[in-house]
């Protein structure tokens, strides 16, 4: 059976995800301890007893989404399981920078500062009430992508992320995204809902954020992974950890191309995809593009544990 790990991106997170795992392995318990000493301040506090509202702000949400992600790693590393256990890793927007730190590109510290700001660098992008983003359900990419550039007029609408053949996010300017919603109604979309997000993340309106990660990815080391990382937004696997330096920048303004990557690790021979941190969206999308690749979760030492006995 060939595997890849994923990791999942923003909206997966939850008050309270991971702190089991913490408890149950000492391993899992260093990463936040290690993200909490690379902020500065205590973030798993907030995962394990804050409130959703702050731990849902995108500075917030995208260190503590991967510190979970990580946290859940180390467990199954704890139980003897590598990264090096899968063909590939990948991982949804956010979630590419868990799949580098756990493939070794980078450290657990640089990848929760340059998360932090990320998030910090995408919120002031744009002035919050400008931008909006919308989920087109029933359309494909190509449909929902015409949709997006017929309703932009002098505006930016672009296709953001490709999650699966039935759903489509849309971002951009917020009149241009509520036109793209009215069209892709008429155009025969079963659902067309703005989300509840705090800013157009990937497209044009992100360039200063892009020109932010470009100055902070310069000053950190970016190896090269341990097990080929399937880029967001090249749909295939890369290796070369200068080349990543790039496509990371790049990720900011671009599609996640998410249905695509999928498509392309089940043709090069992945049977089973395992879902590394907070919640099982990622896995429901695998299901929506390819029915034939198994997946499993990862959020608890309950999972990490059932894993173990499947082997």
């Amino acid at each position: 059976m060939t595997r890849a790990f994923v990791f999942p991106g923003q909206g997966a997170q939850t008050i309270g995800m991971g702190k089991a795992l913490a408890e149950a392995y000492p391993a899992a318990k260093a990463v936040f301890d290690e993200v909490d000493e690379a902020l500065g301040e205590s973030l798993s506090a907030l995962i394990w007893e804050g409130d959703i509202e702050t731990l849902t702000l995108t500075q917030n949400a995208q260190p503590a989404l991967m510190a979970t992600s990580l946290a859940a790693m180390r467990a199954l590393e704890a139980e003897g399981v590598s990264v090096t256990d899968a063909a590939f890793v990948a991982g949804h927007s956010l979630g590419e920078y868990s799949a580098l730190a756990a493939a070794g590109s980078l450290t657990i510290a640089d990848c929760a500062r340059l998360l932090r700001l990320r998030g910090q660098a995408m919120q002031a992008a744009v002035p919050v009430g400008e931008g909006a983003m919308a989920a087109l359900l029933g359309l494909d990419f190509e449909t929902a992508a015409a949709v997006a550039a017929e309703a932009a007029g002098d505006q930016v609408c672009q296709a953001a992320n490709d999650n699966d053949p039935s759903q489509v996010v849309i971002s951009g300017a917020k009149a241009a995204v509520e036109r793209a919603c009215e069209i892709a109604k008429a155009k025969g979309a079963k659902r067309a809902l703005l989300l509840p997000v705090s800013a157009p993340f990937h497209c044009a309106l992100m360039q200063p954020a892009a020109d932010k990660m470009a100055e902070a990815l310069a000053a950190v080391e970016i190896k090269d992974p341990a097990v080929p990382l399937v880029a967001n937004v090249r749909a295939e696997a890369v290796t070369d950890g200068a080349l990543i330096r790039d496509l990371l920048v790049e990720q900011v303004t671009g599609s996640v191309r998410w249905r695509e990557s999928v498509q392309w690790m089940a043709v090069n021979g992945v049977t089973e995809v395992w879902e590394i941190g907070a919640g099982k969206a990622l896995s429901g999308m695998v299901k929506r593009i390819d029915k034939a690749v198994a997946t499993r979760a990862f959020g608890t030492p309950e999972d990490v544990k059932a894993a173990l006995s499947a082997e």
